[in-house]
């Protein structure tokens, strides 16, 4: 097999197929989805090609043959000549965080929409002449309409600072959405996506009959790239390339499907630039995800193992945010396991894989210690001093890590957001090295705080904050409950690490090792 292009940044199938591009068959799922129903949503995270799939299903319905050749929708005999009159909205490229940007957008497309299929525009409302547009194209051609709706949510999430807009975008856009549902008898199709999952009670109120594919399994490689893709369509990419550790740093997204999926994005920039890095967590500043996590005061040590319902997944509306639905709905935490109880299912959720883990635990350590140049400087030393098991250095390293919390910290908070701030501090460090971490891991003698794996050994550590003199305590446990025996098999040396901080003194009070 040949090297193909690689179709960084493509959105719109023509471009791919005609340029000879690398393309993982998709039009499958089309299929599927027209066999068994009409109207549907599905919310992917950024950059995980729902613009390619809505442009592709375009291309199907306008009956452009030569673009499907050799691919599935083709081999299964689909009516070539029954093309279809397709409306495709987008609000990728706009900026809605001024009053009028939202409802000036929608009647730019409309315009542009009416222009091309020839209609006249009859004035009116938005909405009316959405509604008019559908009609009018079903009459004109004697075929039902296809409506694809790109980024559905991006004037609500534009606005999210200013709560008004945003809420008035919002109610903009329900009215706006509501019209299909209206013109169900012209519509044969539709299909929105977006990266967040409004309820549908805030926004898709007026079409109660879409039906949400997000979580359903048998769509949950709809979008992105499968351990089979990577090793049959992009082969002639893998040599030179460490097969497992493109699974560990890119593999791991799941929505309830019995294959984790890639973000493309991720793979194809891999495969230019043949060096693993951070490339889908880079393109976008998750400043509001972090500021948010902080003033929520959420740990960091608790995002790797949350749980969340159905319904808490669902819960993102102006205002009210779950931060499960946030760091789950943006791609930085993904269904891990699932667990039915009584009828209700929950989610475990867990980070997807390394570039996330280590990339998210870097904003918010930068965050909580706000200066930059001693966190680099900090985290290269702790990757070194593991390495060569110099626990001198190391405890004078912990030393320097709580000298970086900043003053206020021990000022305007009690010891119980204290310890939590401490814990996440601690261990952003060590998960920003990209290290093998488990915290809270339990065995029959109770949950150790933190397992690290590095250089062939096993660090076990215990935490304690104690009010001003060391008690000898976070040790003492560590021996006493045994913990060291759950890590005997791997015949790995194992050394037991015992940390007591005042927060009075506002340092360490005990530092403990003993090899296990």
């Amino acid at each position: 097999m040949m090297k193909r292009r690689l179709p960084i940044g493509m959105q719109t199938f023509r471009e791919v197929r005609e340029e000879h591009c690398y393309y993982v068959d998709k039009t499958a799922y089309i299929r599927r989805l027209l066999d068994t129903g009409k109207h549907y949503f599905l919310s992917r995270p950024r950059r995980f090609g729902k613009s390619l799939f809505l442009d592709t299903c375009k291309e199907l319905f306008e009956g452009n043959e030569a673009l499907f050749e050799g691919l599935d929708i083709n081999a299964g005999g689909w009516e070539w000549s029954q093309r279809r009159p397709v409306l495709r909205l987008s609000f990728g490229s706009g900026n809605f965080t001024a009053p009028d940007d939202l409802r000036n957008e929608v009647l730019a497309h409309l315009e542009a929409l009416e222009d091309d299929a020839g209609i006249a525009p009859r004035g009116g409302t938005a909405p009316a002449r959405f509604r008019n547009l559908m009609k009018a194209l079903h009459q004109r051609t004697g075929r039902r309409v296809a409506v694809l709706i790109d980024e559905y949510d991006k004037p609500i999430l534009d606005a999210l600072e200013t709560p008004a807009i945003a809420r008035a975008n919002r109610d903009f856009l329900r009215g706006l959405y509501a019209t299909i549902k209206d013109s169900d008898a012209h519509v044969r199709f539709t299909f929105i996506t977006g990266v967040s999952k409004f309820s549908k009670v805030s926004l898709f109120s007026g079409l109660n009959n879409l039906t949400d594919i997000t979580l359903e399994p048998e769509y949950s490689a709809i979008c992105g790239y499968t351990d089979h893709d990577l090793d049959t369509v992009f082969a002639p990419e893998l040599p030179g390339l460490d097969r497992e550790r493109i699974r560990d740093w890119y593999n791991g997204y799941g929505w309830r499907g019995e294959e984790k999926v890639y973000n493309p994005f991720d793979i194809l920039l891999l495969f230019r630039r043949r060096r693993f890095g951070a490339w889908w967590f880079e393109t976008g500043t998750p400043t509001f995800l972090v500021e948010t996590l902080c003033r929520r005061r959420v740990s960091s040590v608790a995002l790797d193992g949350m749980v969340a319902s159905d319904e808490l997944l669902s819960t993102f509306d102006v205002g009210a945010i779950a931060t499960e639905a946030l760091l789950f709905q943006t791609g930085y935490l993904t269904i891990q396991d699932e667990e039915d109880l009584g009828g209700e299912v929950l989610y475990r959720l867990g980070y997807p894989n390394r570039e996330v883990r280590q990339s998210l635990n870097r904003s918010l350590l930068r965050y909580l210690v706000q200066d930059a140049s001693r966190q680099m400087a900090n985290s290269a030393r702790l990757y070194r001093l593991l390495q060569a098991k110099d626990f001198a250095g190391l405890e004078a390293l912990f030393q320097a890590f709580f000298a970086s919390i900043p003053y206020e910290w021990y000022t305007n908070n009690d010891i119980a957001e204290y310890e939590g701030y401490y814990a996440s501090v601690f261990y952003s460090y060590f998960a920003g090295l990209g290290l093998d971490i488990t915290v809270e891991d339990s065995s029959n003698h109770g949950r150790l705080d933190m397992a690290v794996r590095s250089g062939g050994s096993v660090y076990l550590f215990e935490f304690k904050v104690v009010e001003l003199a060391p008690t000898g305590a976070a040790l003492a446990q560590l021996k006493g409950r045994r913990y060291a025996d759950k890590y005997r098999a791997a015949g790995q040396p194992i050394y037991l690490i015992g940390v007591e901080f005042s927060k009075d003194a506002r340092n360490l009070a005990a530092f403990g090792v003993e090899r296990a």
